[in-house]
């Protein structure tokens, strides 16, 4: 894996989780929006709605340097739009981060053959 597409897949893991708690915090508004007299739906709408533009855009460039597979790029857009999502997107980003620097670690130790 190239230094640009490990960066596209950081920037991707690193938006995903505020995405996903932002997401949250609007739900979580838009219930006291309508239950109570307090309203912060209009600026967290604001920020939720910055961060995930945010991701569409890392998660555009993550796919087209990593060249997922349709499904691939699709779970991660779906995780997107779900409810604690991001959550879910941050550690399968994360796992798969890991698994790459084992990888390489071990064909550069001569442990697996490369391909």
């Amino acid at each position: 894996m190239d230094i640009k597409t490990a960066s596209a897949l950081h920037r991707l893991r690193l938006i995903s989780a505020p995405e996903g708690a932002s997401f949250v915090l609007l739900i979580i508004a838009s219930v006291l929006k309508r239950t109570t007299d307090f309203n912060a739906v209009p600026a967290l709408g604001m920020i939720h709605g910055i961060l995930f533009i945010i991701y569409v855009l890392f998660w555009a460039d993550a796919w087209n340097r990593t060249r997922w597979e349709f499904k691939t790029a699709a779970l991660y857009f779906v995780l997107a739009v779900v409810p604690l999502g991001g959550f879910v997107a941050e550690r399968k980003l994360k796992r798969s981060a890991e698994d790459a620097v084992i990888a390489s670690r071990a064909r550069r130790e001569g442990v697996v053959d490369t391909v």
